[in-house]
């Protein structure tokens, strides 16, 4: 199969080394890396993939070739509508009445599709080999998250900073916090409200640095008030061997289950939580990420809704072309 795949960023998304207590242009690049992936495990499927980028700064991986402009010599677009080709969008998060969905979106959980009144979903997926995985933990919680969205300058509150450092301070374990923002205000911010709770902040953390920290934490705490598409924080921590303590919203009780973690209502439940920590194995994380989350597995996904798109009945435009949809 031929394949156009269109990604607003350059290539490759995700930077060996993070901004630290700097503000960044994009403080998170998650769809990005998504694409990424996506391009690489189709092509490593045996497809030709075209990626429609803003520019590459590696060479990309086997099978995928950079593109400038959209091609109409392919049998399917992802992220681009077409008048004359079968087409699919990714949708990564809420948008509501905002962007409403349409027959071509395909959501990365199941609960994010039904938010949105729709049924097709292909799961976000990493590559195990990208994470360290430890049965050993140290005495620390992380918070991973971005601080600041491009229009959304309290996204820390929405993502549960507040009740992360509460919980810790409750237990009495040491939080790390490791995000970026857009302005310098946001970032003295969420640094004055670690410091206020005795929490570490770290800034941008990426590379072996965010590896490290996942790998070695007691569990990602991920109290999140927003109804998220597929999170990869969670991801990347079971990948490590890391349990997670989520929020009792949106996707949280989809991805985190009774083996791997914990769904927390309130403060209370994180309490407890945390106590029950010693009876979640590494192992089984690392597991279930690993079958529910491989980007191979992510890829094979798209390729159903590809073959999916390519067999449904559509009416033939009178014109040509493509345009980008951006997340």
């Amino acid at each position: 199969m031929r394949i156009l795949l269109a990604s607003p960023h350059r290539y490759p998304a995700e930077r060996a080394a993070g901004a630290g207590n700097h503000v960044a242009v994009h403080p998170t690049v998650a769809p990005q890396r998504v694409h990424d992936l996506i391009a690489r495990g189709l092509a490593e499927l045996g497809h030709e993939v075209f990626y429609l980028l803003e520019g590459a700064d590696a060479p990309l991986p086997p099978g995928v070739t950079a593109v400038t402009e959209p091609r109409g010599d392919v049998d399917v677009c992802h992220n681009l509508s077409s008048d004359v080709l079968p087409w699919i969008e990714t949708r990564h998060r809420f948008f509501g009445s905002a962007r409403p969905a349409h027959g071509h979106c395909v959501f990365v959980s199941r609960s994010l599709a039904e938010a949105e009144g729709q049924e097709r979903y292909v799961g976000n997926g990493l590559d195990p080999d990208d994470y360290l995985y430890s049965q050993t933990k140290e005495d620390y919680l992380l918070f991973l998250a971005a601080m600041q969205g491009p229009a959304h300058a309290w996204k820390y509150h929405d993502k549960g900073l507040d009740i992360a450092l509460a919980v810790a301070r409750d237990l009495g374990v040491r939080l790390m916090v490791a995000g970026t923002a857009r302005e310098q205000g946001t970032l003295e911010l969420v640094a004055a409200l670690c410091r206020e709770h005795g929490a570490l902040f770290l800034g941008d953390v990426r590379g072996r640095r965010k590896v490290e920290l996942l790998a070695g934490a007691r569990a990602l705490i991920f109290p999140t008030r927003r109804p998220e598409g597929c999170p990869l924080a969670v991801l990347e921590a079971l990948l490590s061997g890391t349990p997670v303590l989520a929020s009792d919203v949106g996707v949280c009780r989809e991805v985190v289950t009774p083996d791997v973690g914990f769904v927390c209502a309130g403060r209370e439940d994180y309490l407890r939580a945390f106590e029950r920590l010693p009876g979640i194995s590494p192992r089984a994380c690392r597991e279930k990420a690993i079958a529910d989350h491989h980007y191979l597995r992510m890829a094979e996904g798209y390729v159903r809704e590809y073959e999916r798109e390519i067999s449904s009945p559509r009416e033939d435009g009178s014109s040509s072309g493509s345009s980008a949809a951006r997340n």
